[in-house]
């Protein structure tokens, strides 16, 4: 069982804030950029972009947008057929909770980038806004992890045929104002499944990661997006890159929105180490989503990737 002492002592902090504008410039200011991505991948988890190529007007507009759908009636986000969005993409706190610590004060649409694209051909200002986003967000994160990839000596185009619009997906999030705030999180403690994530988070704040051994809370910064490692990029890296865990706590009084996107591979990918000997035994990405959906189920949380650590007796 895990030891949820202490989850509410934390202090903030500035996550690494990496101007992305270097890559444009000579050779030592973009080879310095890419140290201090992979740098701050390794030593964090986690980290800030500005200069990321997708502009303020682009995510005020996906912010005004998202808090619109929000607003709409119970039976309206479950069922419109407008969104045209997959059927489950509406989501809302822990149907695998047990008890209160489990339970997730939040609600989202979970989107694949293909509902996106498909729902173009009956636009709205919604579909217009997050396939803008969508584009513009994906093709940072592959740009990104390529960058990674370079880093461990390791060209290659694995990613940009493994994580295609289909298995990618952007996640809106809002975490309303919570009266028994600290009781019940926005978001678990929790690590991503997949190999990156980029979140573009509003002023309120309430992002929280673990950094040596303790909780710390992430001070906003509007003009950034931010970036973590996933399990998948962890397991690629042979360790060197770090999936952190953290979580979203709620805000007694205010409501908080975020737009996630996922950078994920095909069930059927085989996710193995660049390098050998491998810390992890090669699995697919089904298995791996498999065996974290029983974890969940069978403990109320994640394991994750320890479940897939090579023996070593």
């Amino acid at each position: 069982m895990r030891n949820y002492e202490n989850l509410f002592v934390v202090e903030e902090c500035e996550l690494p804030l990496i101007d992305l504008e270097l890559l444009k410039g000579r050779e030592f200011e973009r080879e310095e950029c890419k140290r201090k991505i992979a740098q701050a991948s390794q030593e964090w988890g986690f980290f800030q972009v500005v200069n990321h190529g997708i502009s303020q007007d682009v995510l005020l507009k996906m912010r005004k947008e998202q808090m619109k759908l929000f607003k709409k009636p119970f039976h309206e986000k479950m069922n419109d057929k407008q969104l045209n969005f997959s059927a489950g993409s509406y989501r809302w706190g822990t149907p695998s909770a047990t008890c209160l610590q489990q339970l997730s004060w939040s609600e989202a649409f979970h989107v694949p980038l293909t509902d996106i694209s498909n729902s173009i051909h009956h636009p709205t200002t919604l579909s217009s806004t997050m396939e803008q986003f969508a584009t513009t967000v994906s093709e940072l994160a592959h740009n990104l992890a390529r960058i990674l990839s370079e880093r461990m000596g390791y060209k290659s185009k694995y990613f940009r045929e493994t994580c295609l619009p289909h298995t990618c997906y952007v996640r809106m999030n809002r975490y309303p104002a919570c009266p028994i705030s600290p009781q019940v999180f926005g978001l678990m403690p929790h690590t991503d499944s997949d190999f990156l994530t980029i979140l573009h988070q509003d002023e309120i704040g309430g992002l929280q990661l673990v950094r040596d051994g303790k909780w710390i809370s992430v001070k906003p910064n509007p003009e950034a997006l931010i970036i973590n490692i996933g399990d998948l990029f962890q397991a690629w890296s042979n360790g060197v890159y770090k999936s952190v865990e953290h979580r979203v706590v709620t805000n007694k009084a205010k409501e908080r929105f975020s737009t996630a996107f996922f950078l994920c591979p095909s069930y059927d990918t085989e996710i193995r180490s660049c390098f050998e000997p491998s810390v992890y035994k090669r699995f697919t990405f089904r298995e791996f989503r498999q065996q974290v959906q029983e974890d969940v189920k069978k403990y109320g949380y994640k394991v994750g990737l320890p479940r897939f650590l090579v023996s070593t007796h």
